[in-house]
C-alpha cells in the first residue's frame, strides 16, 4: 500500500489525496478525530482516544488467559493441609459440594510440587513456576477469587464479560469503549489466540455484545498474515483497490444517508477503513526480525518448547508500543488446563511453555518502562479441586482460585484473600469476578459504576449490578 498512499504523507494530506467516496466516507473516523468532517462525525470516532473518568494508573492492559482452569493449589495457593490429609476423604464439615464430574467422595491430593518462599517478599510459589517465581516481589496472587459456574463455557464467558451467559460485552470490549485506541490504524482490541484452536464459549469471550461493532477484539496472528483476508486478492493493483475503495465508499456513504447514519452500519463501515489502514502497519507489527537476540532469549523464543507462547508474548508487547488498549493472549487448545486426567504431565507442559515467556513479557515490559502503566493479568476460567480424579487429576473449582496481577497501579509482592485449608472454597477477603472486573476498570480509571451503555432502557455495565474495588490491593 505504500507505493500508492506514500507513509511520508501525513493523515490530512492522505485523507484529502483519496478525494470522494471511501475517503469521505469510510475514513470520515480519522477526519471526526481532527474536527474535520461533516455528516458520519455527529456520531463521533468510536474509537478516537478518550479520557476516563479520573486519572487512571493503568492505560493499557495484556490478560494472559489460561484456557481450561490453572490448579491454584498447584500453583499460587500452598495448602500444607493437603499434604496431611492427602489420601483421606474430604472432612464432612465441608459440606456438600457441587463438582462437575462425581468426584466430590473422592481423597485429597497434595499438591503435585513443593511450593517455596520466593523473594524478599516470601509469597510461596510452586516449582511449576520457576521464573514467575524470581518475579515474586512484583506480583498480586489474588487468594481468594470466585465464580458461577462449574461448566468451562459458562466460566469463560463470565471471567471475561462478567456474565455466565453469552451475548455480553467482553472487558477488552469495554475497555476500547471507555478509551478509545492510541493508533487509528490499529484496532483498540486484540485477541491472540492458541493455535490449537478449541477455546470453549468461542470468539463471544471477546466478543463486543450489545456494544458498537467497533469494540469487539480482533484476532490477530504471527507470520505474514496477521489478519485473515486482510490482503488484497493476487492481481488487484494499489490504484485498483483503490477506485473499487472509492467506488464501495459512495455507494456506502448512500446507503448509511438513507438510514439516517445507523450506528451499527457507520461502526461496519469504520470496520472497513480500519483493515483499509491495518494493510501497511499490521504486517510490520507482527514481524519480529528485527527484535534483538538477547530480546528472543528472554522470552524463550530460541527454545522449542517456549517459542511459540513466547512469540505471542513479545507481539503482545509490540501491539502495547503500537497504541493497542487491549491485548489478550490464550494458552491452551481445546482442553488446555484442564487437568483431569495428569495435574503433573498437563501442568508440566502448559507451564514449562507458558513460565518463562510470561517473565520475559514482565522484565521487558519494566526495562522498557511500560509496566508503570501497564496491567497485566494471569488466570483462567476457574481452578482444580483439592480432590482427586481418577487419582492424579482434578476437576474444575469455581468456588475458590487465584488470580495474579502485575504492573500499572497494583501493589506487589503481596497475597490478598485465602481459601479454607484445602483450597476448596474462597473463605477470606473473597473477590468475585465483578470484584475484579470493577478493580480493573478502577485502575484504567472508571467508575465501574459510570461507565455504561444504554441497551432496551437499561444503562448496562460490565459488573451489572455487584462489583466492589479490592482497594487494599491497590498502589
Amino acid at each position: 500500500m505504500s507505493g500508492h498512499f506514500p507513509t511520508s504523507t501525513n493523515r490530512r494530506q492522505f485523507l484529502t489525496r483519496a478525494g470522494g467516496g471511501f475517503g469521505s466516507v469510510a475514513l470520515s473516523g480519522m477526519l471526526a478525530a481532527d474536527g474535520l468532517a461533516s455528516g458520519l462525525e455527529t456520531k463521533g470516532d468510536p474509537l478516537a482516544p478518550r479520557r476516563a473518568h479520573f486519572p487512571g494508573r493503568a492505560k493499557r492492559v495484556i490478560y494472559l488467559f489460561m484456557h481450561g482452569g490453572p490448579s491454584h493449589v498447584d500453583l499460587w495457593d500452598p495448602k500444607p493441609d493437603l499434604v496431611r490429609y492427602a489420601g483421606q476423604p474430604l472432612p464432612e464439615s465441608f459440606g456438600s459440594v457441587m463438582t462437575r464430574r462425581d468426584v466430590a467422595n473422592n481423597p485429597l491430593m497434595a499438591p503435585v510440587k513443593p511450593f517455596r518462599r520466593r523473594g524478599r517478599s516470601g509469597i510461596e510459589i510452586s516449582d511449576f513456576l520457576p521464573h514467575l517465581g524470581e518475579l515474586a516481589d512484583g506480583l498480586c496472587v489474588l487468594r481468594g477469587c470466585h465464580g458461577d459456574s462449574v461448566n468451562h463455557p459458562q466460566s469463560v464467558y463470565q471471567m471475561n464479560t462478567g456474565s455466565i451467559l453469552a451475548g455480553k460485552p467482553s472487558l477488552g470490549s469495554w475497555v476500547a469503549y471507555g478509551l478509545g485506541t492510541e493508533n487509528q490504524n490499529l484496532p483498540a482490541f486484540v485477541v491472540l489466540p492458541d493455535p490449537g484452536g478449541g477455546l470453549k464459549g468461542g470468539p463471544p469471550a471477546w466478543g463486543n455484545g450489545f456494544l458498537p461493532a467497533a469494540y469487539q477484539g480482533t484476532t490477530m496472528r504471527p507470520g505474514a498474515a496477521p489478519v485473515l483476508n486482510l490482503k488484497p486478492q493476487p492481481g488487484i493493483s494499489a490504484p485498483q483497490q483503490g477506485e473499487i475503495l472509492d467506488l464501495a465508499g459512495s455507494l456506502n456513504a448512500r446507503h448509511l444517508a438513507g438510514r439516517d447514519f445507523d450506528d451499527e452500519l457507520s461502526a461496519r463501515l469504520r470496520s472497513y477503513e480500519l483493515a483499509f489502514r491495518m494493510q501497511a502497519e499490521a504486517p510490520e507489527l507482527v514481524d519480529i526480525s528485527r527484535e534483538s537476540e538477547a530480546t528472543k532469549r528472554m522470552y524463550g523464543i530460541d527454545e522449542k518448547h517456549t517459542r511459540e507462547f513466547g512469540t505471542r508474548c513479545l507481539l503482545a508487547r509490540r501491539m502495547l508500543e503500537s497504541g493497542v488498549r487491549f491485548v489478550q493472549l490464550y494458552s491452551g487448545d481445546t482442553n488446555g488446563w484442564d487437568a483431569h486426567e495428569d495435574v503433573a504431565k498437563n501442568h508440566g507442559r502448559y507451564c514449562a511453555a507458558t513460565d518463562k515467556p510470561v517473565a520475559g513479557l514482565l522484565r521487558d515490559l519494566a526495562g522498557r518502562g511500560l509496566l508503570d502503566d501497564t496491567l497485566v493479568i494471569w488466570g483462567g476460567e476457574f481452578g482444580r479441586m483439592p480432590m482427586s480424579e481418577k487419582g492424579v487429576g482434578r476437576d474444575h473449582n469455581p468456588w475458590g482460585y487465584s488470580v495474579v496481577l502485575a504492573g500499572a497501579g497494583v501493589r506487589g509482592g503481596m497475597t490478598y484473600g485465602a481459601t479454607d485449608p484445602i483450597g476448596l472454597r474462597a473463605a477470606e477477603d473473597k473477590v468475585h469476578i465483578n470484584d475484579l472486573h470493577a478493580t480493573i476498570l478502577h485502575l484504567l480509571g472508571f467508575d465501574h459504576e459510570r461507565l455504561t451503555f444504554p441497551h432496551h432502557g437499561r444503562d448496562e455495565r460490565l459488573t451489572d449490578v455487584a462489583g466492589r474495588v479490592v482497594a487494599p490491593i491497590l498502589a
